[in-house]
């Protein structure tokens, strides 16, 4: 008879591996399983190589969910904090990039390798790569089928990410062992992702490619707004960047953004009164302000005539040029998918789990972790501190 490991930790990510290290070091047996001959992809590949691993700022107001409250615990028990002090521990060398953002100064191989030697101390067991073909219950015991044969354990732990970035082996396994036991599902979709728009409607945009600029984008209404202050860069199918990244997990399909390309000028009242002062013409005043490229773009794309003098310019129409520039209204026609979202919104409904041990509260034993879950974090590490915290939290329950 096998006997069975007080916990199988099923993926091994950011998630899987915090989970699995955290229970192994309470001195509980592990066993920790990925189908993937590379360890953490996902880790190696972020922030340029670099892992943007935590946001010191990170607060329960960052995540996105239809069960907002649900991360509050699990956040407020593991904090950015807790996390640099692991990282400070091995030494690993880091810096802040941008709003709160901590990435490595070498490679994100060391987080790597700093979360494989906190396996390691927790002596839990590598299965890799091995497939899992099947989960099912018997009695107390959950009973696993691999590719290395059959594993029982006491509790599995589910941390095997969502849908974005299939290319590295990204799989809807956790969604089917979520139906397999009738565990309900928010509906998933890309998130943190380019937008596109319609092919025609965006020719004149076309040649904007590779231009890149601050500014105000957001959408929605009431709890739905998302707003941010960010970087906007041009594509050949739509539009990217920090800015559309952070708005794309708020977008919801048919509804439109708003972008203000001159967050610190009111182009209207610019242009008006400086009537009788500016001696330019429109497109050389507006090249000024933006790149050249882009405002010749946008005057012919709304009609304007760029070699119109500011001074015999009606009101009327300095004020369209402003509504043009400071609340730019577009409606996105989809999003470039999971093959380019750097996450998955939606998955396991926080409703179904125990927020203090993230345990299926009507499967005991069943757990499930990181990005499987209906939580989202923001662009810039804060996905990678759900990771922690949801890992630590299921890892200090396992009994």
């Amino acid at each position: 008879m096998t006997t069975p490991f007080d916990v199988a930790v099923i993926g091994a990510g950011a998630a899987g591996m915090m989970c699995a290290a955290v229970a192994g070091q309470r001195g509980k047996s592990v066993v920790l399983i990925d189908h993937a001959s590379k360890l953490a992809e996902k880790i190696r590949i972020s922030g340029g190589g670099r892992c943007n691993f935590t946001n010191i700022s990170a607060t329960p107001q960052n995540f996105l969910s239809q069960n907002p409250h649900f991360c509050k615990s699990a956040l407020s028990r593991y904090t950015p904090q807790d996390f640099l002090a692991l990282v400070k521990r091995y030494q690993i060398s880091f810096h802040e990039k941008h709003k709160g953002q901590l990435f490595c100064n070498d490679s994100s191989e060391e987080i790597i390798a700093m979360l494989k030697a906190e396996c390691d101390s927790g002596n839990v067991e590598w299965r890799m790569p091995c497939g899992v073909a099947s989960v099912g219950k018997d009695g107390e015991l959950f009973r696993l089928e691999t590719d290395s044969g059959e594993i029982l354990a006491r509790h599995v732990v589910i941390a095997t990410g969502g849908l974005s970035i299939p290319k590295i082996g990204a799989t809807d396994f956790a969604y089917r062992i979520a139906k397999q036991f009738d565990i309900k599902m928010v509906e998933t979709r890309p998130g943190l992702v380019p937008l596109t728009f319609d092919g025609a409607g965006w020719q004149p945009f076309v040649d904007l490619a590779g231009i890149a600029l601050e500014v105000e984008v957001e959408t929605g209404v009431k709890k739905e707004r998302g707003y941010f202050l960010e970087d906007l860069l041009f594509t050949h199918r739509g539009l990217s960047g920090p800015a559309i990244l952070q708005i794309s997990s708020f977008w919801q399909q048919g509804a439109s953004l708003t972008l203000n390309l001159l967050p610190q000028i009111d182009v209207a009242e610019v242009l008006i009164e400086g009537k009788t002062t500016l001696k330019k013409n429109l497109g050389n005043q507006l090249g000024q302000w933006l790149p050249a490229r882009l405002a010749d773009g946008l005057l012919k794309a709304n009609g304007f005539d760029g070699t119109a003098r500011i001074a015999d310019m009606p009101d009327k129409q300095l004020r369209q040029v402003g509504e043009a520039l400071n609340r730019w209204t577009i409606k996105p026609n989809g999003s470039e998918g999971y093959r380019k979202a750097e996450v998955t919104m939606g998955g396991v409904d926080t409703r179904e789990l125990s927020q203090q041990s993230m345990m299926v509260n009507k499967v005991p034993g069943l757990h499930f972790i990181g990005e499987a879950v209906d939580v989202t974090g923001w662009l810039g590490g804060y996905n990678f501190q759900w990771a922690w915290a949801s890992g630590v939290a299921a890892g200090q329950a396992i009994e």
